[in-house]
């Protein structure tokens, strides 16, 4: 039997890309993944995340999907993030054959997805919360999620800067944020425009500009 799990990395931030991931295994897999550790990459430093990455790739079949900052912002002129996670979902789910995929719900109603995305694939899915710290599958597509997201957001710091971690409820990434509006007049590239928090950074930094 092969069982794939799904997760992503990257929603929430106002920086960088939005990362999805499918890890597909048999049972065996499944044996093989409990062996070296496997467990919710937000467990896991990024060491040791990397380290298991590679395993992982040697265990099953790995798919990933990026979304860039720009192409987000695009693509939620219509959508809601969770739409959006559903057609990346949809696209992964088509792309690597399983008898079972198992996913970390973004949807506050699990089985809402779930129905919506065997409709979609004619596919057996179940979508639960936390699904990442109990299912090895859906860790292991967390972990490669977060280590290919970690490797973007070290190369956008090449090219604007550090900004930290990405998130609004970092401050390193808020100050950083308010400093390139201040010096440019705009917001830096990879910055995910449509978030509240870049457009209420860039309205205070045009109010108080005028």
């Amino acid at each position: 039997m092969r069982i794939a799990g799904i997760d992503e990395a990257g929603k929430g931030p106002v920086i960088g890309p939005l990362v999805v991931s499918i890890f597909c295994c048999d049972n065996d897999g499944l044996e093989r993944l409990k062996k070296i550790g496997v467990r919710d990459s937000k467990r896991l430093n990024a060491k040791k995340r990397e380290e298991l990455a590679e395993k992982i790739k040697k265990i099953g079949e790995v798919g990933v999907l990026k979304i860039q900052a720009e192409e987000l912002d695009e693509l939620m002129k219509n959508k809601t993030i969770n739409e959006v996670l559903k057609e990346c979902y949809s696209k992964l789910i088509r792309r690597v054959d399983a008898d079972l995929y198992i996913l970390d719900s973004p949807d506050v109603i699990p089985g809402r997805i779930a129905n919506e995305l065997k409709s979609l694939t004619n596919k057996k899915i179940n979508a639960y919360h936390k699904a990442d710290e109990n299912y090895e599958v859906v860790a292991a597509a967390s972990v490669v999620a977060k280590v290919e997201r970690d490797a973007e957001i070290e190369n956008i710091k090449k090219i604007v800067g550090d900004f930290g971690s990405g998130y609004a409820s970092d401050s390193r990434t808020i100050n950083f944020l308010k400093e390139y509006i201040k010096k440019h007049g705009k917001l830096p590239p990879h910055t995910r425009k449509r978030w509240k928090t870049a457009f209420n950074l860039m309205q205070k930094s045009l109010d108080e500009f005028y």
